[in-house]
């Protein structure tokens, strides 16, 4: 990431907060959209990422072409849109993460980390839905139609609107990176961080909560534990937080082992 994104992406989240917690479903869905209309408009997309464009000519441009989403995704949206990025594909990543903070923040009660986290494991344990949600022959429409089948009745519609924009926007990631990047900002916005705790078999509620505890102290922040059970371990923990992995499984230590003997 370049230094001109992050200091876009950091003016951008600070005019989220203005916002004062006010954020709607509706303005994270406009925002997606929105950010939709600008992956498939080169001449649109090259003009507000133009790091010498006007900004007053860029406000016009957003004001004219999104005149129909609310008053705050185009605040929002004229924000991100006057900011310089390093580039075109920035800008498009700065108006996703937006979006997802404003989904975030609209739904407090509800665990949209562990809905994204679930998805992903169906979606990990079937190659057909995964090929399905990932394939570049399947038209927008489709993909979010299935979305919205396979999610509509299950998961909170911020995390709905979430995982049918990034079907349709992967912007060549995987779903099961597209769906570890949501997961990520949605705990960030509330203050936390993610980390996949793997053991090979089932730990009580105790163990994962003297876990967490562990891991939050060490990394100095507070934590939203994804558990998965992977029997292939043999035994011990693998800890995952971001791209940092501490491997203390079985499994690992005799990987070492072979290598050393070999």
């Amino acid at each position: 990431m370049g230094s001109a994104t992050r200091e876009a992406l950091s003016n951008s989240r600070s005019a989220l907060a203005g916002l004062g917690g006010k954020a709607q479903l509706a303005t994270g869905e406009q925002l997606l959209a929105a950010g939709r209309v600008l992956g498939t408009s080169f001449q649109l997309r090259a003009a507000l990422a133009d790091p010498s464009g006007d900004r007053d000519a860029k406000l016009s441009i957003v004001n004219a072409v999104f005149a129909s989403i609310d008053a705050s995704a185009r605040e929002l949206l004229g924000v991100i849109a006057t900011n310089v990025w390093s580039s075109e594909d920035d800008l498009l990543a700065g108006v996703e993460e937006i979006g997802i903070r404003v989904l975030a923040q609209s739904a407090p009660s509800s665990d949209i980390e562990a809905e994204l986290f679930a998805f992903g494991a169906v979606v990990q344990s079937d190659s057909q839905l995964e090929l399905a949600v990932g394939s570049k022959l399947g038209s927008d429409e489709s993909k979010a139609a299935l979305i919205e089948r396979l999610l509509g009745a299950k998961a909170s519609k911020q995390s709905v609107a979430i995982v049918s924009h990034l079907v349709q926007q992967p912007r060549g990631r995987r779903i099961g990176e597209l769906l570890r990047f949501a997961t990520s900002v949605v705990a960030d916005e509330a203050g936390l961080a993610v980390a996949t705790v793997t053991t090979a078999s089932a730990i009580s509620a105790e163990q994962l909560t003297r876990l967490t505890a562990a891991l939050s102290a060490n990394y100095g922040r507070g934590l939203r534990i994804n558990h998965v059970i992977d029997p292939s371990l043999v035994g011990g923990v693998r800890v995952q937080l971001g791209d940092e992995v501490i491997d203390g499984s079985v499994a690992s230590r005799l990987n070492e082992l072979r290598l050393q003997l070999a």
